[in-house]
């Protein structure tokens, strides 16, 4: 008795798989008319993927990407002919739908048989497809793109571009990718990069940003972006490393030298941060910004008789720095209020009026760089606030009252 449900079992296991077999020869049949039913055929594949029997079967992976791409086909075609009824949806979803079964059936085309030996059935045709559809990926991406759906767009845009360095086109001379010569190339492979940040994937980012920065193309941008997908990963060291090839490779690019010295000097490594921008001023001696940045890290090291020479010579560079010309203020007017409260502690009258005009020189000194910075830049809060304070101290009560109601109005 037990021998005969064994054998009944065994055979509704068969007549199962040979079920679904027939359903893989069924959709494919059905592919091959005028209007096939993709909903109803997708559903039906699906079966035969799902099942145990058929779902490492490399024929019904490959019928299930043929769906897809015939159904893409379908709306590409209508669009060729600028057809009104184009469902763009559609057409893209199907596409992107298509890769991971062809790729999957072509994985599976690859497995050796029970005599070790490799008889690929579906190789070709995947290849066929894949690049006749090559160029829809680029639309697919640009599709999700604007649809804001920035992990399909990475996955369109990429694949783009790995399609010719698959193992099914080792030796292909028709598929090139290469980056070197083709600057397309590098551009398709910058949206993936972009979509990447966009999703946000730091990592998938980084490694397109990675690949493709030394080509040529958006290489300042990428440099840029590299750097701000390592600085939002947390990655400081890689983030360093960029700045560092940054400014070999754009030596007048502001970024990358001002983005090192902020780190340096956060980290108590201000000497790094002065050398750094000595051989960045011998480069470009009339960068002003460069000297105005070289005296705050004089600041930031309290050297302030250095820091004030630094940013005079910006000064002299560009009188209109607004930055420079607060800067200068800030440290003429810090160092006369430290002079004014060392003076509290004295109590010989004719020493004490001897800081004083040492205070109120400094003060003098700094109210006319930050009334022009203000003129440059009246949204210099800093400038407004050391002006009223600093006529406050003078006593001179007719500015006094004009920057205390500027004051008053920020």
């Amino acid at each position: 008795m037990k021998r005969t449900l064994f054998t009944v079992a065994a055979c509704l296991i068969g007549a199962s798989a040979f079920g679904q077999q027939k359903v893989v020869k069924i959709v494919k049949s059905e592919l091959q008319g005028a209007t096939p039913n993709f909903g109803e055929l997708r559903t039906q594949i699906k079966s035969a993927l799902e099942h145990p029997e058929t779902a490492n079967s490399a024929e019904a992976w490959f019928v299930a990407g043929e769906v897809e791409s015939k159904a893409y086909d379908a709306e590409s075609v209508k669009q060729m002919f600028g057809q009104n009824d184009v469902n763009e949806e559609v057409m893209n979803t199907a596409l992107d739908a298509s890769t991971a079964f062809l790729l999957k059936s072509d994985e599976l085309d690859q497995l050796p048989n029970a005599k070790g030996k490799i008889k690929s059935k579906f190789r070709k045709k995947i290849k066929g497809i894949l690049q006749a559809n090559r160029k829809g990926y680029l639309n697919a991406g640009s599709y999700f793109y604007e649809k804001e759906n920035y992990v399909k767009a990475y996955d369109n845009f990429k694949f783009y571009g790995d399609i010719p360095t698959l193992p099914m086109f080792e030796g292909d001379k028709t598929m090139k990718n290469d980056l070197a010569t083709d600057s397309n190339e590098v551009k398709f492979r910058y949206y993936a990069g972009v979509a990447a940040s966009l999703i946000p994937d730091h990592d998938k980012a980084i490694a397109i940003y990675d690949q493709i920065k030394d080509f040529g193309v958006n290489s300042l941008d990428i440099y840029k972006q590299l750097a701000s997908e390592q600085v939002q990963k947390g990655d400081s060291v890689a983030f360093e490393q960029t700045l560092r090839a940054g400014v070999v490779r754009f030596p007048t690019e502001t970024y990358f030298l001002l983005n090192i010295i902020n780190i340096k000097v956060n980290n108590d490594r201000s000497d790094e941060a002065i050398e750094y921008l000595n051989k960045a001023i011998e480069a470009d001696p009339n960068n002003s910004q460069f000297l105005d940045v070289l005296g705050l890290v004089y600041e930031k090291k309290n050297d302030i008789p250095q820091a004030i020479v630094s940013i005079e010579k910006a000064l002299a560079v560009d009188p209109n720095n607004a930055e420079a010309l607060s800067h200068l203020g800030r440290m003429y007017y810090n160092r006369g209020v430290e002079k004014r409260t060392e003076s509290g502690d004295i109590s010989d009258k004719k020493k004490y009026d001897a800081a004083k005009k040492e205070f109120e020189d400094d003060f003098k000194t700094a109210a006319p760089y930050f009334e022009k910075a203000y003129d440059l830049n009246p949204e210099d809060s800093d400038a407004v606030f050391a002006l009223r304070n600093i006529y406050y101290q003078l006593q001179d009560n007719a500015n006094y009252d004009k920057w205390d109601k500027i004051f008053s109005e920020k």
